[in-house]
């Protein structure tokens, strides 16, 4: 555990080089060929190779952490209402989030995809960018009347652009319909791919219009392209998200009553992580479905990837977990040692909140550095990860699990006897 000189200049000046490399920032590189002449001329200097006097601890009652868990139990409710308020307001923009997929005209306007994109909705109309196609299978001679009776309802849709006239796959390509058993037709819609209004096109089609038509015609048509496919899978995981949080948050609230043997911290813990993450989820809504400080981000409003909202949800409820067991373990250790609910908590959150402190913020600026990067879906999952962690470290632990267990006292580690 001993520390010297030229280690310490040199690791500070690889960790410059290495922000150097990350922002594109040549200079800052230098860093690097630094750190070899620190450690070649350590072994010559002798004040390099002096240790880093280390400071003696402090005790842990004279600590930060311990005058502010102390400072927060002398008004728990103050901090309980004030910490919930605060992560419900980040959470409001979650109630507006509306899943689907970004496409071409988010990226940058400098990339060559960008201006290809730019220049099909100049030429064709932003429809062009999410053709859609209609398709039936055909059971016997199709009528022609019905046919063209859907083609004329597709075409009357506020939000059709343009259909083409039905196509069949007969052998004969002057009059495709004899022989076929199967026809389709194209769709654009007057908007973009990721417009609302092309989602509600595809509903109209899917709900009202076809349906009302293929009984007469005898067909089954079906609907597919680029926004069909999204919506479809959009919807296929928004089913399932309900059981995938369900089973996350039924089976951690039961390990937790077992570690702890108690039913209210399980349940504080579940709830607070639920908290935490659809506060960093309402920030994500604001920054990359709403727009906000799109001029900082560089990120243009586009829905939220259906993925992403699962993905967040697993790594961040186990990181955040990591730290709730840390923590809550140490506080149960003094408790049992002491008896006393109160310095049980300041106690346990003084000792602990150095390592989760530095845990946290390792976690914030590696997720964080994501930011950095052009790819808005890259952008959109490195932002979510480092606001849930950062309010996960602060609001949540140093906050809300000191306040809320000063509330409670003793009955934090309740369970029924025949548990």
């Amino acid at each position: 555990e001993i520390t010297r000189w030229r280690g310490l200049i040199a690791a500070g000046l690889v960790a410059i080089a290495l922000v150097g490399v990350g922002l594109e920032i040549t200079p800052l590189t230098v860093g690097l060929p630094l750190a070899v002449v620190v450690l070649l001329a350590g072994l010559a200097l002798k004040p390099l190779q002096k240790v880093v006097v280390h400071r003696p601890p402090r005790p842990l009652r004279e600590t930060i952490a311990y005058r502010w868990s102390r400072a927060i139990q002398h008004r728990p409710w103050a901090f309980t209402v004030a910490g919930t308020v605060l992560l419900l307001v980040l959470a409001v923009p979650l109630l507006s989030l509306r899943l689907g997929f970004s496409d071409e005209s988010n990226y940058s306007e400098e990339t060559s995809t960008r201006r290809a994109y730019d220049l099909l909705v100049e030429g064709f109309g932003p429809g062009f960018n999410g053709p859609m196609i209609l398709a039936s299978h055909l059971d016997g001679d199709p009528s022609p009347d019905a046919l063209n009776a859907i083609t004329e309802a597709v075409r009357r849709d506020p939000g059709v652009a343009f259909v083409s006239d039905v196509a069949g796959n007969g052998p004969d390509p002057a009059s495709s319909l004899v022989g076929a058993d199967a026809v389709r037709w194209q769709v654009m819609p007057t908007t973009g791919p990721q417009d609302a209004a092309t989602n509600d096109l595809v509903n109209r089609l899917r709900s009202d219009i076809l349906p009302s038509l293929e009984a007469d015609a005898g067909l089954d048509v079906a609907v597919t392209g680029t926004v069909p496919v999204n919506i479809d899978f959009s919807d296929y995981l928004s089913s399932r998200m309900p059981y995938f949080f369900g089973a996350v948050l039924g089976l951690s609230f039961l390990l937790l009553m077992i570690v702890f043997r108690s039913l209210l911290v399980p349940l504080k813990a579940v709830i607070m992580n639920l908290l935490s993450i659809s506060a960093a989820y309402g920030v994500v809504v604001a920054l990359f479905q709403w727009g906000w400080l799109s001029d900082i981000t560089g990120v243009q409003p586009a829905p939220v990837e259906p993925w992403a909202p699962m993905m967040l949800f697993a790594i961040v409820f186990g990181l955040s977990m990591d730290y709730e067991v840390f923590l809550l373990s140490r506080i149960r250790e003094e408790w049992r040692r002491s008896g006393d609910s109160r310095t049980s908590v300041a106690d346990g959150l003084a000792a602990t909140a150095k390592v989760i402190t530095a845990a946290a913020a390792i976690m914030v600026f590696v997720f964080g550095a994501f930011i950095l990067e052009d790819d808005r879906v890259i952008k959109l999952m490195g932002t979510g990860l480092a606001v849930a962690i950062l309010l996960d470290a602060t609001v949540v632990r140093m906050l809300l699990v000191p306040s809320t267990m000063e509330l409670l006292g003793d009955r934090n580690w309740w369970l029924p006897r025949w548990l």
